[in-house]
């Protein structure tokens, strides 16, 4: 046994980040474990580096709380690309234009740190949790493998952001599997994109994207024939980057050297749907504008305008796990409703609920089913998290 803390996070993707920052501030003591060297996950490593569209498609943004506090910190230090229409704040007349930012996935990775670290979280790196030690349904502790060795750390609560739901998976929690498309995106830079970052005098123009797998996320450009990747096996995820590596290297190999670079690899898979909890209740396609009592955030669709979803704490939590909270691309979801929920925006805020959650377990001594809903919302209410939906958001034929 190592240490004891009253959260431990498991990954440091943006919820995972969102989940320890919010706990910290609640005043509990945070360990957070991170596989990589560098916080963000896809929003960083992954190169996905892209706030999707944040609003009602109407002029009003919807996902707020820690993920506006998560855009300025993605524009603080390096490049960012936002909406026209957006770039002094929510517009003051209606406007069809989609808030959504892009930014450099590097600077936003150091000011995630940089906040993390001010801000007195504890902070574990090259550390992969790979157990997990359950009694009554509680989660006891956990197993962390890095350069020491084998670690035990103790806690009170615990989050999984992995992405991949492994600690739900090593504490019996049930969970889902899911399929994902061909896709890798890799940063490069030719002269022609250095020549436009020169003559525009920014930064962010000098990157361009090469490509292994052009898959999207609808699957169109999936290679006929080729199977749909899982991503919960060491075999497959090698198989997965090899292939596309691969692919990358030939498209490649008949243009002239020192025409172009590849700036940066994806250090993790760029996989969007791997496994998620199979929650108290499963966010589907058609609980669009549906009323959740027990609501802990209002998200929106960033593919479809106007469509809206309230986020139950049941989607965060399995039945049989008491201390236990899934958040991100873990939490449960189904179909095309995975994927409005997985997306960056609404993974901080369904970290951000987690973090206040787990709190208020440990002061309530409740198990997390049975934290107190109202004041849990009230709570995020206070911290700009918009959730339920009104009336003003909605379209006026609703």
């Amino acid at each position: 046994m190592k240490y004891h803390y009253d959260v431990i996070v498991a990954g440091g993707g943006v919820a995972g980040c969102a989940a320890a920052l919010s706990a910290v501030r609640e005043g509990k003591s945070v360990l957070l474990i991170e596989k990589t060297l560098t916080f963000g996950g896809l929003g960083t490593i992954g190169l996905i580096n892209f706030f999707v569209p944040m609003c009602n498609g109407r002029g009003k943004a919807i996902t707020k709380g820690m993920c506006a506090e998560f855009v300025e910190l993605s524009k603080k230090y390096g490049w960012a690309f936002t909406t026209e229409e957006w770039k002094n704040g929510e517009p003051k007349e209606q406007t069809n234009a989609r808030y959504m930012v892009r930014y450099s996935p590097n600077m936003f990775a150091l000011a995630l740190s940089e906040r993390l670290y001010k801000e007195g979280v504890t902070i574990l790196l090259d550390s992969v949790v790979f157990a997990a030690e359950c009694e009554g349904g509680k989660i006891q502790r956990v197993r962390v493998t890095n350069k020491t060795g084998d670690e035990w750390f103790s806690g009170r609560m615990f989050i999984d952001a992995t992405g991949d739901a492994d600690l739900c998976k090593f504490a019996g929690a049930p969970t889902v599997d899911g399929e994902n498309y061909y896709t890798y995106i890799a940063f490069g830079a030719t002269l022609e994109s250095c020549k436009s970052a020169y003559e525009e005098k920014s930064i962010g123009k000098l990157y361009t994207n090469f490509n292994g797998g052009k898959s999207t996320l609808y699957g169109q450009f999936h290679p006929e024939g080729m199977k749909k990747f899982k991503g919960t096996t060491g075999e497959e995820v090698t198989e997965y980057i090899l292939k596309n590596q691969m692919e990358l290297i030939e498209s490649l190999k008949n243009q002239p050297p020192d025409s172009r670079d590849i700036v940066t690899l994806p250090t993790m898979p760029q996989f969007r749907t791997t496994r998620h909890i199979e929650g108290m209740y499963t966010l589907k396609t058609d609980d669009a504008y549906k009323h959740f009592d027990d609501s802990v955030c209002l998200i929106n669709d960033f593919d479809r305008r106007d469509y809206l979803y309230e986020v139950p704490l049941r989607c965060l939590i399995a039945e049989n796990t008491k201390n236990l909270l899934a958040v991100g691309r873990a939490a449960s979801a189904e179909g095309y409703a995975w994927d409005v929920l997985r997306v960056i925006p609404p993974a901080i805020l369904t970290g951000q609920a987690a973090g206040v959650a787990a709190c208020h377990a440990i002061e309530e001594n409740a198990d997390i089913q049975n934290v107190d809903i109202r004041r849990l919302q009230n709570s995020l209410s206070e911290k700009n998290v918009l959730i339920h939906m009104t009336k003003e958001l909605l379209p006026k034929e609703m």
